[in-house]
């Protein structure tokens, strides 16, 4: 019997691993688990994905490209960050990059940035964090997580200094890690001043 022509398959199969591991963590995620999530015959999990690892890495690639996708979309990146990289890219802040009223506007954004993530669905954060700290023991998914620092570096280098983007990603990591590990509640006027002290250079 000839195959099904079916497109939308291995997108199914990635949102039924990201149901699977959010329902029940990595310790749950399986090709029969994943199939039956998907509603789709066995040899279909494995023979788009070979191994669980192959499906981590395109469950945590999908997760990489929405945190981008609501990075682009934030606001953070309105018509005067484009004209200046036009002007000269992430290099034009050599001099008093991220300084006053801009580098505390950025810290602003940055926070309410985080402040929407944290006020909609937890579940999401908690999801796409377990995956992202699986690439402590697959180093499979090591190469992918790495994405994700780079991407929002290099986006973040729109409004300041690559090495000050840098700091930044590093920062918003631990605050969230630090929010979902404790279970407490994202603190907004601490992580905005902590951005803030990073965007000024250490100076605010």
């Amino acid at each position: 019997m000839a195959r099904r022509y079916d497109p939308g398959r291995r997108t199914r199969i990635i949102d039924a691993a990201l149901s699977v591991i959010a329902a029940d963590g990595i310790a749950g995620l399986s090709h029969r688990t994943v199939a039956a999530e998907a509603d789709v015959p066995l040899g279909s999990t494995t023979y788009h994905f070979a191994s669980l690892d192959e499906l981590l890495v395109a469950a945590l690639r999908r997760c990489n490209e929405n945190f981008v996708q609501a990075l682009r979309s934030s606001g953070l990146f309105a018509e005067e960050g484009d004209a200046g990289r036009d002007e000269g890219g992430a290099g034009r802040r050599e001099e008093g990059a991220g300084k006053g009223v801009e580098g505390a506007g950025l810290a602003e954004e940055l926070t309410r940035l985080l402040e929407g993530w944290f006020a909609g669905e937890r579940g999401v954060i908690e999801l796409e964090y377990e995956l992202y700290l699986a690439a402590l023991r697959r180093p499979a998914l090591r190469p992918v997580a790495a994405e994700w620092t780079e991407e929002a570096v290099a986006l973040l280098s729109r409004r300041t200094d690559p090495e000050t983007a840098r700091a930044l990603v590093a920062l918003m990591d631990g605050v969230c890690l630090q929010v979902l590990l404790t279970g407490g509640t994202f603190d907004a006027p601490y992580a905005r001043v902590m951005l803030e002290r990073i965007v000024a250079g250490g100076d605010a």
